[in-house]
């Protein structure tokens, strides 16, 4: 039987263009699920099964889902990903949503996961992309109140280097060299890698966008919450005074990877309740 033959019993959409989604957490999920309704998915992790059981669930649901295993740091699993996506047929939209917030990881940990991955992910999906693709990291707030000295920006500026978290580390000392300052840079790096790399997304037709996420009601965020007294000073200034959900979190990957979004592109999208403006304006007040 071909690959677009209809197969009795399944949700195979041979006729829907393909969206990558990396990471299978609470968010990696929930943005997996919204894109499920008008595209066959492949959602890949580190860990593999819990990547397997995302893909199961969506197709319990009636998507066309597929899991893959894949380390974003390792440039082997990395090129697999991309074979994979290769084979898949048109690949329109990827949503990098892989990240580790500060109490769960090391600095080096964090940046690479956080930054080492997105750069090799972009940099191997970049000669698929075709006219209309859409990649969609996700990013922070965090990214936005971070001003590296020169030494530290010219590092960040090539994310791809396997030992840049180490180079980081040497220049920042172990006092600064903190889990905090690796959420941060690895964030702050992932707006200046989405402006540097509209122009080659661009000559392919394709958009690539970074989204920052303020407070958001995920696993991981409720970590942070138990762990970071800080956080939930954020939540008192955040001006809509709450959390937002995943599912706005998929309202914004969802728009940023539409037609509707079609002149977006090298740019971040803040969707933080106004805590940025609120943090800006207390700064100046």
């Amino acid at each position: 039987m071909g690959p677009h033959m209809h197969e009795i019993g399944t949700n195979r959409r041979p006729d829907w263009t393909l969206a990558v989604v990396i990471g299978a957490g609470g968010m990696g999920l929930a943005i997996a699920r919204r894109l499920s309704q008008q595209y066959r998915i492949l959602i890949a992790d580190i860990d593999g099964d819990r990547a397997a059981v995302a893909a199961a669930r969506l197709c319990d649901e009636g998507g066309d889902a597929r899991s893959l295993k894949c380390d974003v740091t390792d440039p082997d699993a990395v090129a697999a990903l991309a074979l994979a996506v290769a084979e898949s047929g048109t690949f329109r939209v990827l949503a990098h949503v892989a990240g580790l917030s500060p109490s769960i990881a090391d600095f080096n940990t964090i940046m690479r996961v956080n930054l080492l991955g997105p750069a090799l992910v972009t940099n191997a999906l970049l000669p698929l992309a075709s006219t209309g693709t859409a990649a969609i990291l996700i990013a922070s707030l965090a990214a936005h109140n971070v001003h590296p000295p020169e030494a530290v920006e010219a590092i960040l500026q090539r994310p791809d280097q396997q030992d840049i978290a180490k180079k980081l580390a040497a220049v920042l000392g172990p006092d600064e060299a903190t889990s905090a300052r690796a959420y941060g840079l690895s964030k702050h790096a992932l707006l200046g890698l989405c402006r540097r790399q509209a122009a080659a997304w661009g000559a392919r037709g394709a958009r690539i966008v970074t989204l920052s996420p303020g407070l958001i009601a995920t696993p991981q965020g409720a970590t942070e919450f138990t762990n970071n007294p800080r956080k939930h000073q954020l939540l008192g200034k955040t001006p809509l005074a709450r959390e937002g959900t995943m599912l706005e979190i998929a309202d914004a990957v969802e728009f940023l990877s539409s037609d509707r979004a079609s002149f977006i592109s090298g740019t971040d999208l803040l969707v933080d309740g106004g805590l940025a403006a609120a943090l800006t304006e207390g700064t100046q007040g």
